[in-house]
């Protein structure tokens, strides 16, 4: 979009999707669902990736109450083949991919000192270099005006007392590949590329952490509670429509100011 483009649209329309499409991988649970919503009620339609497939019907059926399409596909973002596959099925599906939000990700909470290679070769293979395949597969086929938007973590940022350094080298890793790519792909294809670094929000990760740990890091928060998942959505919606069109290579911590204490 040109600066001129720019300046003949409202601010409102500036965050409209129409006639966009988004690949959301992740997107069968968590935060993957209301990124998934977000994007649709926005007006974009969806393809959607996740390896337990059955479970992205629900998100079909939100997006479709919003009155968007939606493709489900099985995707293990690991496999550079399977990554490909997604974004061919969409691009067959739709015609175009113009929004990546490379949201899929697994976390670990185990001691340093016990932490088995494979355990931490697991978490890099989903969280790292899952999002570069995803980024590259979509670099291939994204036309200029196209939003890469890679969801990072806090954890990238700072630390959150968990043994978790399997999951913090992978996101402070994606913060690299976003600066990179977004210098590589920016000017030369017109993609931009953004990362997001959610605080503390409802998923299954946190669902995994230990009785009253969200309570006790409160006190870290100057906004003195979790995010709203809808929130995250906003920023994402921000990233990937026009109103972000002058965005790219940053991170935007989404924390509740929990990286600033």
């Amino acid at each position: 979009m040109t600066q001129t483009d720019a300046a003949q649209r409202s601010v409102p329309d500036l965050f409209r999707l129409d006639g966009k499409v988004a690949v959301v991988t992740g997107a069968s649970s968590g935060l993957g669902v209301a990124f998934a919503e977000g994007l649709a009620q926005a007006g974009a339609d969806l393809v959607l990736g996740a390896r337990r497939v059955d479970r992205l019907a629900e998100t079909a059926r939100l997006v479709e109450a919003a009155g968007r399409r939606a493709l489900c596909v099985q995707t293990d973002v690991a496999d550079p083949e399977s990554c490909s596959n997604l974004v061919a099925l969409g691009v067959e599906e739709f015609g175009h991919v113009d929004v990546l939000v490379n949201n899929a990700g697994v976390g670990t909470a185990v001691p340093a000192t016990r932490e088995t290679p494979e355990e931490f070769r697991g978490v890099i293979d989903v969280n790292l270099n899952g999002c570069y395949w995803m980024a590259q597969a979509c670099g291939r086929v994204m036309q200029p005006g196209s939003s890469i938007i890679n969801i990072s973590s806090i954890l990238g940022i700072t630390t959150a007392s968990l043994p978790q350094a399997a999951y913090a080298a992978s996101k402070a890793g994606l913060i690299g590949m976003t600066r990179d790519l977004a210098q590589q792909w920016t000017g030369r294809k017109g993609i931009r590329v953004n990362a997001i670094a959610p605080g503390f929000f409802a998923s299954e990760m946190t669902e995994q952490y230990p009785d009253g740990y969200l309570d006790s890091m409160k006190a870290r928060i100057p906004a003195g509670r979790k995010g709203d998942p809808a929130e995250l959505a906003a920023a994402v919606v921000f990233l990937a429509s026009d109103a972000g069109g002058y965005v790219t290579g940053q991170t935007i911590a989404v924390d509740g100011g929990i990286t600033i204490t």
